[in-house]
């Protein structure tokens, strides 16, 4: 990450962080200020736990809602203001989902979203790095880049995806993975300043 890109990263921590002390005083504007901040990368995070949630922002609602209620309580020293929000909107998800028995064998890609019961160990800002996940997403087989384009841009489910592809439900579900696991490392990689690494197989 270069000295710029570093520098902008800190002053977005800062700014949210000061933004969640102010609404946990509170400050009721500073929490508008959080939640027009952060409502996309939030929208992202729910989504990543299940793509065709239908009452997306009503769960939205219900995380602000408690990101208000706790924010007195946030520690930069234990997180990022951005992972302990995203790490409530995925658990407030996966609660709503499991209190509606909604087949959930996706969840495991939650946890991509960091924990926020430490410090937080990501140091990839995706804030700063659309041009890097652009060019390492251009450097997928065009299958693959289908395959995720249909998952996570158009909500198609994993059945759906079986008969598309005539493979098993599992078969899917690996290649979803791997594939995610596959483009993450890569954009870490570019991020670090390693040289673009070769087109997949």
């Amino acid at each position: 990450m270069s000295c710029g890109r570093a520098v902008q990263k800190d002053s977005s921590i800062e700014r949210l962080s000061a933004l969640l002390r102010r609404a946990g005083s509170g400050d009721q504007r500073a929490f508008a200020e959080l939640h027009a901040s952060t409502r996309n990368r939030l929208r992202k995070t729910a989504l990543s736990v299940s793509p065709s949630i239908v009452d997306l922002d009503d769960l939205l609602q219900e995380a602000y809602l408690k990101i208000w209620k706790h924010a007195a309580n946030f520690d930069p020293e234990r997180a990022s203001p951005i992972t302990w929000m995203c790490t409530i909107m995925r658990n407030t998800t996966i609660d709503a989902l499991r209190l509606k028995q909604v087949a959930t064998t996706d969840l495991d890609e939650a946890l991509w979203v960091p924990d926020a019961g430490g410090r937080d160990s990501d140091p990839f800002d995706y804030d700063l790095a659309q041009p890097i996940a652009a060019g390492v997403l251009g450097r997928l087989p065009r299958d693959r880049r289908h395959l995720l384009s249909l998952a996570y841009l158009e909500g198609e489910s994993r059945l759906s995806l079986s008969r598309r592809f005539g493979v098993p439900v599992g078969t899917i579900k690996t290649w979803l993975h791997r594939t995610l696991a596959s483009v993450r490392a890569d954009c870490m990689a570019c991020a670090a300043g390693a040289p673009a690494p070769q087109p997949h197989p």
